[in-house]
């Protein structure tokens, strides 16, 4: 197996809202979609990379204690961190070691109240 996530979706209720709240977080440019009538913002990806998307649910509703899924932050996640809550997020943990095999995690509310988390991969050589 090369990967256990293949797809994402992250609900969302306002989708402008949203979509400007990730391209601001992670300095990127997420693309408009539609499909089957429902609307999206895919975020960047190159095969075989995993992709995902914030998915717009006029039914459903995105919240605090639904799926939670870990996006790369980088090496030093005070960076997105401050960017989500420079976009309108909170923080909800701060960066986390776990161990040098593992790196650190970190957590944020976004624009929509989901819960998000990032991790910064460690190094097993740091042992």
């Amino acid at each position: 197996m090369k990967r256990l996530i293949n797809w994402f979706e992250i609900p969302v209720s306002d989708l402008a809202r949203a979509r400007a709240f990730y391209e601001a977080t992670f300095d990127v440019q997420l693309r408009l979609e539609e499909m089957e009538g429902m609307q999206m913002a895919l975020f960047p990806y190159d095969e075989p990379a995993t992709g995902g998307a914030l998915l717009a649910c006029p039914q459903g509703r995105p919240g605090d204690h639904g799926v939670v899924i870990y996006l790369h932050g980088g090496d030093d996640l005070s960076i997105p961190l401050a960017r989500a809550e420079a976009a309108g997020g909170k923080v909800l943990m701060p960066p986390t070691a776990l161990s040098p095999e593992i790196g650190s995690i970190a957590m944020f509310a976004d624009s929509e109240g989901n819960r998000v988390g990032l991790h910064a991969p460690g190094c097993a050589d740091k042992v």
